[in-house]
């Protein structure tokens, strides 16, 4: 997978770098045990600072999506925590279904975007 940030964006490089991984994971690009590659490596190759990699890095762990291993780095391990994921996923489902209510999309537009988007994932099962 390719890693590129956008450095016009208003989203923090950190965040970037994370959402890329999580949506590398969820489209099948990284998979259960695969190393990400160094902190040095992912900073050189996209052009930005270690700490930047490391806080990303940090921040997928804290979330479950990666585990530090001594001789590996930061190797996929999807947290298996379904309920936990499940509760924080319905938070932040609740800023933006209330941002669709506000712009008039209905509930069957929503479901269609979720479906939509859904597919890009492995399809509906």
């Amino acid at each position: 997978m390719m890693i590129e940030v956008d450095f016009n964006s208003d989203e923090a490089l950190y965040l970037q770098l994370r959402n890329q991984i999580i949506l590398g994971i969820a489209t099948a690009q990284f998979r259960e045990g695969d190393s990400l590659p160094s902190v040095r490596q992912l900073a050189e190759v996209v052009g930005i600072n270690m700490h930047t990699v490391n806080k990303a890095y940090a921040v997928l762990k804290q979330e479950g999506y990666v585990k530090v291993d001594r001789r590996r780095g930061a190797v996929i391990a999807v947290d298996v925590d379904k309920l936990r994921t499940a509760s924080e996923l319905k938070k932040e489902l609740r800023v933006i279904l209330a941002r669709g209510c506000c712009k008039n999309i209905t509930r069957e537009e929503m479901h269609a975007l979720i479906d939509e988007i859904y597919e890009e994932y492995g399809g509906l099962e």
